[in-house]
This record gives C-alpha cells, sequence and structure tokens, in this order.
C-alpha cells in the first residue's frame, strides 16, 4: 500500500509520516522510506553530513509495526509506550531506501508489543523491542 492507503490506516500526516509503502506478509509487517534529502528532520543534523536521527528511525520503526495493530481488527489510535533494547548500527543518509520489518511479540489487553529491524541495502541499520497502547 502507497501513502494514500496508509493515512487511512496510521493516525500520522505530512510531514510527521514516515513511510512511503508498506505492506502485511503474514504476520510481518514491512515498512519502507526513501529519504529524499530535504525532510525536515535533516536541517541541522548535519548540514555538511547528513544523517537520519535515532528517534527518527524509531518512529519509523514505530509506524511500520503500527500496520500490525491494524490488522487485529483495532478501531483506535495506537500510542508509543516504551523502547527498549534499542540498538543502532549504521547510518541511514539522503538516497537510502530504508526497509523496516517488524512483528508481535504480545499482546495484554490494550497493550501490544512488537520487535523489529531496519535495514539499507540488507544492512541491519536500527533493531529494538517497542511496546504501544490503543486509547
Amino acid at each position: 500500500m502507497k501513502r494514500d492507503e496508509l493515512k487511512k490506516i496510521l493516525p500520522h500526516r505530512e510531514p510527521m509520516l514516515l513511510l512511503d509503502e508498506a505492506e502485511l506478509d503474514g504476520e510481518v509487517s514491512i515498512g519502507r522510506y526513501t529519504v529524499r534529502g530535504d525532510e525536515f528532520f535533516l536541517q541541522g543534523h548535519f548540514p555538511e553530513n547528513p544523517v537520519v536521527p535515532g528517534v527518527i528511525l524509531c518512529e519509523m520503526l514505530a509506524q511500520s509495526s503500527c500496520l500490525l495493530v491494524n490488522m487485529e481488527g483495532e478501531n483506535k489510535t495506537p500510542y508509543f509506550t516504551g523502547l527498549t533494547n534499542v540498538k543502532f548500527k549504521g547510518m541511514v543518509k539522503p538516497g537510502d531506501t530504508i526497509e523496516f520489518r517488524t512483528t508481535k511479540t504480545n499482546q495484554k489487553g490494550p497493550f501490544y508489543f512488537m520487535k523489529g529491524e531496519g535495514k539499507v541495502n540488507g544492512k541491519l541499520c536500527i533493531k529494538g523491542e517497542l511496546s504501544f497502547a490503543l486509547a
């Protein structure tokens, strides 16, 4: 699904909609984003050597994870409640397409627990565990 279809699932809008496309493959959510170079989060980070900030990579991973919550038939907004064991293993720069793969590891009532990773050209750039609450 492309951005217009994602807007029917995710509550995010520009400039905070940080996925270009996504798909569900069984119990795995796959999201992709190509860094153009003109994004708000690259302004000043860093002018001579732009690198996607880690917190933005976490948000991209989270948005990809939210597709799994929607797949469960919930019609509520998922709010980030935690990040654990997050590791940054490589830089993401303009021109890169990062692909995120996330899976649901547990659910307790309105709380969802996910794990995921993001890669550029097969190279791991971010991995971690996320949690959400539906409200």
